[in-house]
């Protein structure tokens, strides 16, 4: 039976916690690597532990990391809090601060994703074929009104749900990054 992703939906101060560069490396590095200490956190990200730490605490202070309640002082272990977050533009619309958080996050993300593509692209012929040809990315063109569009991302979250829970005997499953980029392409508002 598959599961549903937990997900935090940030407000307007977790926005302004998480629209951090170490904060959100922090919380990318935790949920795709699973629980650490701020020390390993921090050599993998070039940081220093203190920095780590202090950052941590910011985040779990909102709620988007927690500690897993081993190890003791500066070697206690850490995980993210949810397997997800949400935020809207109804979330920061009154609140300048967290409207520009909001955006530097959603900047920031783009950057992650278009940096990790590369990534993939540069290792992809040292993978299997099979790989090779269902790892790619593909755009659509659709008009449709927000309505719609709001439908269309919901079904399309309960098709990603139905895939979250792996199976255990499939050796040549791994982790594998969606992502969903939806926005209308006219450069200017009719």
């Amino acid at each position: 039976m598959t599961t549903s992703p937990s997900i935090l939906h940030l407000d307007a101060t977790a926005l302004k916690v998480l629209a951090h560069p170490l904060r959100s490396r922090l919380l990318s590095g935790l949920r795709t690597g699973g629980p650490a200490t701020a020390t390993a956190l921090a050599e993998k990200l070039g940081t220093n532990s203190g920095a780590t730490s202090y950052h941590l605490r910011k985040l779990a202070s909102v709620g988007l990391v927690e500690e897993t309640g081993e190890g003791h002082g500066r070697e206690r272990w850490w995980r993210a809090a949810t397997e997800m977050h949400s935020f809207t533009q109804r979330d920061v619309v009154y609140d300048p601060d967290a409207r520009v958080a909001a955006d530097w996050l959603r900047r920031y993300y783009l950057r992650s994703f278009a940096d990790r593509f590369q990534r993939w692209l540069d290792v992809h012929e040292t993978w299997s074929l099979e790989w090779q040809e269902v790892a790619d990315a593909s755009d659509r063109l659709l008009r449709v009104s927000p309505k719609r569009l709001a439908e269309l991302q919901a079904e399309i979250e309960t098709l990603l749900d139905r895939y979250r829970d792996p199976d255990p005997d499939d050796p040549d499953a791994r982790q594998v990054e969606i992502d969903l980029h939806a926005f209308p392409i006219e450069p200017s508002r009719p």
